[in-house]
């Protein structure tokens, strides 16, 4: 007895001793880990002292003391785990460290871990590949790596881990196919995917290939998240083997082919989210089998055919999402069986027939969307007993008949837009009982009758649009109760009487238009109040008296026209107050007096016309934009005909080099016209009916100068002779190269008749062949009112051609731009820019260069700019932080391929929020190549200054303000990295980060934190919207 009692102790003693051991070598590993973090990341671990570890953050242990749980999540700490000797931690069984700042690689030293069962490392900043060790890791059960920066393939030894039963993959930059071996896998939750389980939505992975149809072995997955990457293919037929799947996520990526019927078998199903692919083919019947489904989204495919009236049967629904697609045939009456649906949106197909009563039945939706698409009959009178609808849109349809009274029992609506159609009779009084309706659409009917005065009970209307009606009486008063109204269009209708003074209570109106109505009497100087107003349009009307003086007292006014009505009486003073005008019409009035004394400085201003009233005096030196503010000057075309004013020109217009249409016709002006040209290309049309110009205009009789007979006055004339004789032989150079390339021109078109392929005017490709022609005719010749943006060279027109295409037309102000030598080095750089294909880069077609017109030939973009979207209070609330993150990475990866993927590279030389387009998903595509240079790797490329002030890097900024350093500044990519950062920060604040940065170069060369100290987070986040 007494020897088993020794050997006993013995054994004991042993395991005490092995025990401390590894006790010792675990303190001594995680003290060392510490040590190396960041001293923040020490002080948060502050605990972690002593030699026992098991009282530590973070820690626990097994009876004998070892370690073996180490969680650290949220945390902040800041490091690698290059210096965690994982050798020295041999019963650890869980790691987790998720929401921390950990870097750098996962070190392969972690295949040490052989007990390891839990293994979370999600939402870091880990780099490089997943490391192959960890498929020794026998034991894992729950593997998650998601939200890191992780690079490469997915190991396939990870496969072999018999005891795995999730893995999460998601949001990081991983490549290559998704391996065969999935099939090895035991697994219950599959997520490669961008989102944790619950819910946040981010981007996902770059992986490639097609979905292995091994992964149909999967029996017991419940979750398959596969969205967001590049994957191909087709979806495995047999995919309906997962009879346990509860959610199937695969959008986003470019799955082709049809949906395999056996996805009917899917019993346990409850979303199945395939939107944003490449599908095709009819929405499979046996859908309607999944009893258990509520998320239904087939939206942006290419799918055909009907919707199947077996959805009806889906009794579970909540989500229904088929919009924008090719779907055809009626709505099936069948979907009112979905009483719980809470969003039904089909919008963007080719649906015909009738709206179904049934659709009354989904007592609890909430979002009704059936527009565009081609569906007729009238709008049910069952919709009124949609008691929770919010929105209403049944825009672009064909609808017929009144808008049902009943629509007035939606008390929860808030939307309402029924834009479009074939509507008629009146508008229901009943609207007025909406209380919170803020968007009321009903535009492009053939509404009759008047505006009830009941629409005032919609106190917290935003938008209201009534315009292209047939609308009569007078614009009611009580629409002065709306306190929060930021719109009303109530243009091209038959409504008479004056404008309601009422109006000038609407403290937030920012667009006012009604234009092209029968409306008379003076304009109130109520307006005047709104100091909000940025577009004013009163055109078209029957007005009379004065314009009212502090028209624009807020400053702010940007769109004016009040041409075509009887106003008399001077230009308004307080127009000198509008310093952001864009566009100004007048004409057709009998305004009288001054021009001088009603206007100022307009840095903005690219359309004004004054034609036919009584306006007098000599065109005031203001209107010429100041020399230091060239940068600024934006005005294309001005109309002063048919006035009465007198003096010399030359003086007013030598500044405008952004001028290319003038009429100065039937005036008193006298002397040399300037040397620009917009008079250039005129015709003597645009200055008949003066007393005495002369000038540039071919048919003008050429400036002349008197002599003198004192000796002063004659070498005075000798001084203006030399250089004249040299204008006018430079001028019979340019006729004399006119008319050659004219003879070139037409033997161009000889032969072209004759079957040649070859033409110098147009050197264009958009779908096989466009022609010269084809731009002119659908611009009316760039006629303004197609004018949609002004750049820094040249003007953006919309243009639809004959093929139904719409295009966006940049109309150069030079036929060849100052840093392109040749005709030809133009072609071969804008020949790179229309071989540059990406997602996020605006697709340019081609080019044009003639003699007359020179213009690029663009991918056109409804939604426009992101300055515009920042700086449009009504579309910022639905440019949320989602939105905004994949902007500014749809721009970075653009970027990147310009700098690192073209031969040669390309530097855009003028990223800036104006320059950066929004499609309808607010997918950010770059655009504006107008100051784009084609870089050859491994020449030099130095060059003078090209981008927008506020964008640019301060080098470049110094290199143009001093002329010495002007042609000494390369242009490279790191140009464009900083107007990138810019434009980041710009998309973060929701405005332009001028005072920001100014501070942190301040901060920078001060070695001071004081001037960044006063910038909270909160503070320069924009406020506009909730806080990420």
């Amino acid at each position: 007895m007494s020897c088993l009692a020794s050997s006993r102790s013995s054994s004991l003693v042993a395991l005490t001793d092995a025990s401390n051991y590894t006790v010792n070598e675990e303190v001594e590993a995680l003290l060392t880990w510490k040590s190396k973090l960041d001293s923040e990341s020490r002080y948060n671990l502050s605990s972690w002292n002593g030699t026992s570890p098991c009282s530590w953050r973070g820690i626990d242990c097994d009876p004998l003391g070892s370690v073996v749980s180490l969680n650290l999540s949220f945390s902040a700490i800041r490091g690698t785990l290059h210096s965690l000797n994982f050798s020295h931690l041999p019963n650890l069984v869980t790691l987790s460290l998720p929401y921390n700042n950990l870097f750098g690689n996962i070190p392969l030293s972690i295949g040490h871990l052989s007990k390891l069962i839990r293994l979370e490392l999600f939402q870091n900043n880990l780099s490089g590949n997943i490391p192959i060790e960890l498929g020794s890791l026998r034991s894992l059960q729950y593997l998650d790596l998601s939200d890191n920066n992780l690079t490469g393939p997915i190991p396939i030894e990870i496969f072999g881990l018999s005891k795995l039963t999730l893995l999460r993959f998601q949001n990081n930059k991983l490549s290559g196919s998704i391996p065969k071996e999935i099939g090895m896998l035991p697994v219950q939750y599959l997520d490669l995917r961008m989102l944790p389980v619950q819910h946040l939505a981010l981007s996902g992975n770059d992986l490639t290939g097609p979905i292995p149809d091994e992964i149909v072995s999967l029996s017991n997955l419940t979750y398959l998240f596969l969205a967001a990457n590049n994957l191909s293919g087709f979806i495995p037929k047999e995919i309906g083997r997962l009879k346990s799947l509860h959610t199937l996520h695969i959008h986003e990526n470019s799955i082709a082919g049809p949906i395999p019927s056996s996805i009917g078998n899917m019993s346990s199903l409850g979303e199945l989210l395939l939107l944003k692919n490449q599908l095709v083919g009819s929405i499979p019947k046996e859908i309607g089998r999944l009893g258990s489904l509520n998320q239904l989204d087939l939206s942006s495919n290419y799918l055909n055919g009907s919707i199947p009236t077996t959805l009806g049967n889906l009794s579970k629904m909540t989500f229904l999402y088929l919009f924008k697609n090719q779907l055809s045939g009626s709505i099936p009456s069948e979907v009112g069986g979905m009483r719980y649906l809470y969003h039904f949106q089909l919008s963007t197909n080719d649906l015909t027939g009738h709206i179904p009563s049934s659709i009354g039945n989904m007592s609890t939706l909430y979002s009704l969307e059936l527009g565009p698409n081609k569906l007729s009959g009238p709008i049910p009178s069952s919709i009124g007993n949609m008691s929770s609808l919010g929105e209403l849109m049944l825009l672009e349809n064909q609808l017929v008949g009144s808008i049902p009274k009943e629509i007035g029992r939606l008390g929860s609506l808030y939307q309402l837009d029924l834009s479009s159609n074939y509507l008629n009779g009146s508008i229901p009084t009943t609207l007025g009982n909406l209380s919170k309706m803020t968007i009321l659409s009903l535009s492009k009917n053939q509404l009759s009758g008047s505006i009830p005065s009941e629409v005032g009970g919609m106190r917290y209307l935003y938008q209201f649009q009534l315009p292209t009606n047939d609308l009569t009486g007078h614009i009611p008063s009580s629409i002065g109760n709306m306190s929060t109204l930021y719109s009303l269009e109530l243009d091209q209708n038959k409504l008479s009487g004056p404008i309601p003074e009422e109006l000038g209570m609407l403290g937030f109106l920012s667009d006012l238009v009604l234009l092209n109505n029968s409306l008379s009497g003076s304009i109130p100087n109520t307006i005047g109040n709104l100091s909000k107003l940025t577009s004013l349009q009163l055109a078209d009307n029957n007005f009379v008296g004065e314009l009212p003086q502090d028209i624009c007292n807020g400053g702010v006014l940007q769109r004016f026209s009040a041409d075509e009505n009887h106003l008399t009486g001077p230009i308004p003073r307080g127009l000198k107050n509008c310093t952001s005008l864009h566009r100004v019409r007048l004409q057709n009035n009998r305004l009288k007096g001054d021009i001088s004394e009603g206007l100022g400085t307009y840095p903005h201003l690219d359309y004004l016309e004054f034609s036919n009233n009584e306006l007098y005096g000599e065109l005031p030196h203001r209107l010429e934009i100041p020399r230091q503010l060239g940068l600024l000057q934006k005005l294309e075309t001005l109309n002063l005909s048919h006035n009465q004013l007198s003096g010399s020109i030359a003086s007013s217009f030598d500044g405008m080099a952004s001028l290319t249409y003038v009429d100065i016709s039937y005036n008193d002006l006298e002397g040399a016209l300037p040397n620009i040209l917009a008079f250039h290309n005129a015709t003597i049309e645009v200055v008949r009916g003066n007393k005495g110009l002369c000038g540039v205009i071919a048919t003008l009789s050429p400036c002349t100068t008197t002599t003198s007979k004192g000796k002063n006055k004659s070498k005075k004339f000798i001084l203006i002779l030399i250089p004249t004789f040299g204008c006018l032989l430079s001028l019979l150079l340019i006729v004399g190269a006119s008319s050659i390339v004219c003879r070139r021109v037409r033997k161009t078109e000889a032969s072209l008749t004759n079957g040649s392929n070859e033409n110098p005017w147009a050197i264009l490709s958009f779908d096989g062949k466009m022609a010269y022609e084809n731009i002119l005719e659908a611009t009316e010749e760039f006629d303004a009112k197609y004018c949609i943006g002004v750049g820094g060279h040249g003007s953006v027109y919309k243009a639809q051609l004959q093929t139904s295409e719409t295009v966006a037309v940049k109309k150069l102000k030079e036929v060849v731009d100052v840093e392109i030598a040749t005709r030809k080095a133009f072609e071969r750089e804008i020949h790179a820019l229309t071989e540059a294909r990406h997602r996020n880069i605006i697709k340019l077609y081609g080019f044009c260069l003639s003699s007359q017109h020179s213009f690029l030939v663009y991918e056109f973009l409804e939604c426009g700019s992101l300055k515009d979207v920042l700086n449009n209070e009504e579309r910022i609330t639905t440019f949320d932080w989602n939105k905004r993150v994949n902007v500014v990475k749809g721009v970075a990866n653009a970027l990147c391929y310009m700098h690192h993927e073209c031969s040669p590279p390309i530097i855009h030389r003028d990223i800036s929020s104006k320059n950066i387009l929004l499609d309808e998903e607010y997918e950010a595509h770059v655009s504006d190549f107008g100051t784009a240079k084609v870089l050859k790797p491994y020449s030099s490329n130095w060059t003078s200054f090209a981008g927008t002030f506020g964008y640019v890097a301060p080098e470049r900024l110094w290199s143009f303000l001093y002329v010495e350093l002007a042609y000494t500044m390369e242009v490279n990519e790191k140009c464009d990295v900083y107007s990138f950062g810019v434009m980041t920060l710009e998309v973060i604040m929701g405005r332009h980060p001028g005072n920001l940065i100014s501070s942190l170069m301040s901060s920078s060369s001060s070695s001071s934190r004081h001037s960044t100290d006063s910038w909270p987070l909160k503070e320069v986040l924009d406020q506009r919207i909730p806080y990420p």
